[in-house]
């Protein structure tokens, strides 16, 4: 089965190339496309939180991981699943990001900490509600910690 699927919007970004760290100061604006309504928003303003699933766009098919592989191609991380990662190079380079939501102006929604690039294209918005997060404490092995310890830092003069 094939599935097919359109954007619902584009990112609007500073950054032109996926980078793997400091995305902790990152502002964003999500732009509906024109055959979405700006209706489509209404109410969303009154969440704090947004999950954005997009397309991880840049990402050549030909370097898609279907099996295994080490994160960020560390060795000194175990070879995982692509599955037990959030790595680009995914089967279909499906991104998903809970971001804050600074505010909503027609088509538009502005946010924070959305780690997508300019251009980037957005396939679904979702309220964040607390119902839908973890019901019990999160448990994750040693190397994501090391891997996620830059992630949300602001990037400093010198760094991406």
């Amino acid at each position: 089965m094939e599935i097919t699927m359109k954007p619902v919007a584009y990112v609007e970004a500073k950054r032109l190339q996926a980078q793997d760290d400091f995305w902790g100061n990152e502002v964003s604006v999500i732009r509906l496309v024109d055959t979405v309504q700006p209706e489509a928003l209404q109410g969303l303003s009154g969440f704090s939180h947004v999950e954005i699933l997009f397309l991880f766009h840049q990402v050549d098919e030909q370097h898609l991981t279907y099996g295994a592989r080490h994160p960020r191609n560390n060795p000194a991380w175990p070879k995982l699943g692509i599955f037990a990662q959030r790595a680009k190079a995914r089967p279909n380079r499906i991104g998903s990001t809970i971001c804050r939501l600074l505010s909503v102006d027609g088509n538009a929604l502005r946010v924070a900490e959305l780690d997508a690039i300019d251009g980037t294209p957005v396939l679904d918005i979702k309220p964040v509600m607390q119902e839908f997060l973890p019901r019990q404490a999160i448990i994750q092995p040693q190397w994501s910690t090391e891997l996620m310890q830059d992630y949300w830092s602001e990037a400093d003069a010198g760094k991406p």
